[in-house]
């Protein structure tokens, strides 16, 4: 399954300890439904366990039976179909919430929040209806798509007084509709949590804990490579330096202190400088010093030979 799919089914699992929250999620999931209004609309789902959820706040907290069928979605996987067939049912839940049917424009009834508690129950009965979330290895994202403009501004307005996090939400157009969406690991993690699906925000951890360390090997592994590249790009050069008086004057031509330190480099051309050192009795700065003397004479021989560089 899908990590949206996994979201939602971990919600479906909250049992409700008040009267009020129950009636708080129904509302939540059927405003975004878009099968509240007096047409009739069905709601389809892949997901078995949304269906019969919102079929059970539906009986439980309006009062009104709904109906329930199986098909096979576009993506020819199982779909669930959830409506309300009969218009009096519809107009029942209308009424049970405040609403007509007849309004200009749908907009969030706050008196079916009647206590603190109801907020989170309302947006988790909403994320089961119009919600998705990225799987977090590809990125951290979650949204709420709604199909009216001041419904999506209500609910902005609702997760930003969310008191216990700021969850920063952002609202944008999208396809004739609106998505009201959060963005980054750490408020997704907040907001799946106080939904009730602390299982799904323990695994958006994980998975982020997993890319840190995975980053943080690959920065190591870059910061080494690149200084192995270096070290190995100086030798090169050192070696070319020593090759080309060893062809030219040949090696007894420099000075005894350096003849030593040039044989050396040319028979282990991946020893770092205190490697060096340590073979010679000399200091990592030393050898450098020994060695850029090399790498100028060797420098001055190609010039002579009309040769721009050494690599």
């Amino acid at each position: 399954m899908s990590f949206s799919s996994d979201i939602k089914t971990e919600l479906c699992k909250v049992e409700f300890k008040r009267e009020c929250c129950l009636r708080a999620e129904c509302y939540g999931a059927w405003l975004f439904s878009r099968c509240f209004t007096l047409k009739e609309a069905a709601f389809v789902t892949e997901n078995g366990a949304v269906a019969r959820r919102l079929l059970e706040l539906a009986a439980a907290g309006a009062g009104i039976s709904g109906e329930l069928t199986f098909g096979v979605s576009r993506r020819r996987k199982p779909a669930y179909r959830v409506s309300l067939p009969d218009g009096g049912s519809r107009l029942a839940l209308l009424e049970e919430f405040g609403h007509t049917g007849q309004e200009t424009s749908l907009r969030l009834n706050r008196a079916n929040l009647e206590n603190s508690c109801c907020a989170a129950a309302f947006l988790r009965g909403a994320f089961l209806t119009c919600g998705t979330a990225t799987d977090p290895r590809k990125e951290y994202h979650l949204e709420f798509a709604v199909p009216y403009k001041n419904l999506a501004n209500d609910l902005y307005t609702l997760l930003c007084e969310v008191e216990a996090f700021p969850l920063s939400p952002s609202v944008a157009g999208r396809k004739g509709g609106y998505v009201v969406y959060l963005k980054g690991s750490g408020p997704i993690e907040d907001l799946l949590t106080y939904l009730g699906a602390p299982a799904a925000a323990m695994e958006l951890m994980q998975v982020k804990m997993y890319k840190e360390v995975k980053n943080d090997i690959n920065r190591k592994t870059n910061f080494e490579t690149a200084n192995m590249d270096k070290t190995y790009s100086a030798s090169a050069r050192q070696v070319a330096a020593i090759a080309a008086i060893s062809d030219t004057r040949g090696l007894q031509s420099l000075p005894e202190e350096l003849q030593e330190l040039a044989q050396l480099r040319l028979d282990h051309p991946d020893m770092t400088l205190r490697e060096l050192g340590a073979r010679l009795g000399l200091t990592r700065s030393g050898v450098n010093h020994r060695l850029q003397r090399i790498l100028q004479l060797g420098e001055r021989i190609l010039e002579e030979r009309g040769i721009d560089s050494l690599l």
